[in-house]
């Protein structure tokens, strides 16, 4: 899991693009290390957000942005009366299962990203209300807002780990390195 991304590490502009994916998707999977199920439902600010929601909810947004983009149906409908699902984990889903379910979109998205032939490539949004009509967006915009909302959520994260135990990121990140080490 990266914290930093080295400017010769990713060869290329997709490269780089996914790199610093894969970066915002470490801080949030470094936000759960070490939690027990219990702790990763628990919502210890104001805020209506958990652990387990953050992970599911970036993992399911993230698969739907390659699905738009590839013009596929939606895996998971999500509308105005259901879009709260996304942000918690139900009766039979875990952070390990959502961490394994990431994982799976966080390759297709690479393997997606790799095959078309150019950023500059564009595909249609679908209509609904909080869409512009007739609008289309290209890959690399796909990747540039996966990679905001990754982050934006991945510091939701560092602040309920925080409000959790009193670990910061950077506490996680030495330690992840230490457990590396060894």
């Amino acid at each position: 899991m990266p914290t930093h991304v080295p400017s010769e590490a990713h060869g290329d502009e997709r490269g780089a693009l996914l790199a610093f994916l894969e970066a915002q998707r470490g801080g949030l999977r470094r936000a759960v290390l070490g939690l027990t199920e219990e702790q990763v439902t628990k919502r210890p600010s104001a805020s209506e957000l958990s652990l387990g929601g953050l992970v599911k909810h970036v993992a399911q947004v993230e698969q739907g942005w390659v699905e738009k983009a590839q013009q596929r149906p939606p895996s998971i409908e999500r509308n105005e009366d259901n879009w709260h699902l996304s942000f918690q984990l139900e009766d039979g889903e875990t952070l390990a299962g959502m961490l394994e379910f990431w994982d799976v979109v966080s390759r297709r998205t690479e393997d997606f990203i790799r095959s078309v032939p150019s950023l500059d490539d564009t595909f249609p949004l679908p209509e609904a209300p909080w869409f512009p009509p007739n609008t289309r967006h290209s890959m690399r915009w796909l990747m540039l807002h996966l990679i905001e909302e990754t982050a934006r959520h991945a510091g939701h994260a560092d602040i309920i780990r925080e409000s959790l135990d009193g670990r910061t990121a950077f506490a996680l990140v030495d330690e992840e390195r230490k457990a590396q080490e060894s």
